[in-house]
């Protein structure tokens, strides 16, 4: 059973002024209070001063020195006290600074010496990027690709499957992204071309006119005309434009009008037309470009700048595989099915039921938050709507990570997200709850990775302290 880590305050720091302690006398007259080191001249029955002072004004003044002096040495004792503290603080804050730059090296040099292995051992590999994968140097990119199955185990076939992955790409491009124009001109060449070479004549020949058939004329409304074909993804083709636009609108990456902005919004609509294109049953469904973009990010910022100049392609293929496993949550057709969206939000309900019941009493019955409520966004744009774009990355390193598979744990992470924020929710309505869900407030994400990871399915109780 867990417990959350409770916040370790420093203890209280005491008075750095001492006071004087008795401001009244026993007999309950108010006394005056003297400023320290005055001296009291004592008064005889006759009113007139002495000119010497007694044992007893000596022994007075002995005293109240030594008190002087204690007061001083706890002063000083004190901001000493404080002045350590804080070097205290910085120490340990550097220290901790410290501690992360050599986790973080010798994690990327396991990761380096894994992969430069000539059979790469994925276990290995999943286990490392479960606890976060380093930033810069292209490691994340051929991790994502060695998990997302991109990638052979065998480091010896890479070369291969990479140069076919990308000449089909380029294929597939080809034929299905040019207007049938653009097509019809390269066959007309390659034609001319062919011609040219059989005959082995440079002479210019008489120019020939070829047949457009009823499928390839711009009008016809048939169903297999290209041009038929083309008009129907014209409008499919906006809405991804207007989506690009507002994809991460604080990221230069992918906002802007600089010319690197506009190259990847153009890679970005050619690989979702693509798929579109390819999944007629499906098509584009608005949020698919905050799925691709995390892809696109990594594998365009590669070191290695043949693997920059075939991103496109790479995230087409990596794409299509992230969204194989659940690709039938954008399906409306397949809602009420097994593999449908609903399904799997029931799943995560039953999750967060077997770890706090009364959490999700309170959410079905009390409060009557549904998931598809809230969690729809959540499974279906795999939480890319929920954090910042760093914090992304990191939560996909562990979904991608995980042995059992990338649904698996994003519903582990789902069903944290819940429990994360488990005293807030109990104590909110209707209004309150689903305010907070679908504005999911910023987290310690290792925090909430640990506790996704930590959750069983066959836990009968969790309770989260907060």
């Amino acid at each position: 059973m867990l417990k959350g880590k409770k916040l370790k305050l420093p203890d209280r720091l005491g008075s750095l002024v001492v006071g004087l302690d008795d401001k009244d006398d026993d007999s309950g007259g108010s006394g005056s209070v003297f400023e320290s080191g005055e001296e009291l001249e004592i008064i005889q029955p006759n009113g007139l001063g002495l000119d010497r002072e007694s044992e007893s004004d000596k022994d007075g003044e002995v005293e109240e020195e030594a008190m002087l002096l204690n007061r001083k040495i706890k002063v000083d004792g004190e901001s000493e006290h404080n002045g350590r503290h804080h070097r205290n603080e910085k120490d340990g804050s550097a220290h901790l600074s410290v501690l992360k730059i050599i986790e973080a090296d010798e994690k990327r040099s396991d990761l380096e010496h894994e992969i430069s292995q000539k059979e790469i051992n994925l276990e290995k590999l999943q286990r490392i990027a479960s606890t976060g994968l380093p930033d810069g140097g292209g490691l994340r990119a051929t991790v994502w690709k060695l998990l997302l199955g991109y990638l052979p185990p065998s480091r010896n076939l890479w070369e291969k499957e990479l140069t076919e992955n990308r000449q089909k790409y380029a294929k597939l491009r080809e034929e299905l992204l040019l207007t049938p124009s653009e097509l019809a001109r390269i066959k007309e060449e390659a034609m001319q071309s062919n011609e040219h070479n059989n005959t082995g004549s440079d002479s210019d020949g008489p120019l020939t006119r070829h047949e457009i058939s009823h499928e390839d004329h711009p009008l016809s409304l048939g169903k297999a005309s290209l041009w038929h074909q083309h008009f129907e993804h014209t409008e499919i083709a906006l809405q991804i434009d207007r989506d690009l636009q507002r994809t991460h609108p604080e990221m230069k990456f992918f906002s802007g009008e600089s010319s690197f902005s506009r190259k990847h919004r153009e890679s970005m609509r050619n690989i979702l037309l693509l798929f579109s294109k390819l999944n007629p049953a499906i098509r584009y469904v608005q949020g698919m470009n905050e799925v691709l973009a995390p892809i696109y990010y990594v594998f365009s910022t590669d070191t290695d700048e043949k693997n920059v100049s075939n991103a496109e392609a790479d995230s087409f293929s990596c794409f299509v595989r992230l969204l194989s496993d659940s690709v039938d949550h954008f399906c409306q057709q397949l809602d009420n099915s097994s593999v449908g969206i609903l399904s799997t939000l029931s799943r995560l309900a039953e999750l967060l039921k077997e770890n706090d019941e009364e959490l999700w009493r309170h959410l079905e019955f009390t409060s009557k938050v549904k998931p598809q409520y809230y969690a729809f966004r959540w499974i279906t744009l795999l939480l890319t709507q929920e954090f910042n774009f760093q914090s992304i990355l990191r939560i996909w390193d562990s979904l991608l990570g995980n042995p059992f598979g990338v649904q698996d744990m994003l519903l582990r992470v789902c069903c944290a997200m819940l429990l994360c924020v488990r005293t807030r929710l109990l104590s909110g309505d209707f209004a309150a709850n689903l305010k907070l869900l679908q504005h999911y407030p910023d987290i310690n994400i290792e925090h909430l990775l640990q506790l996704a990871q930590d959750l069983s399915p066959d836990t009968s109780s969790y309770r989260l302290s907060l």
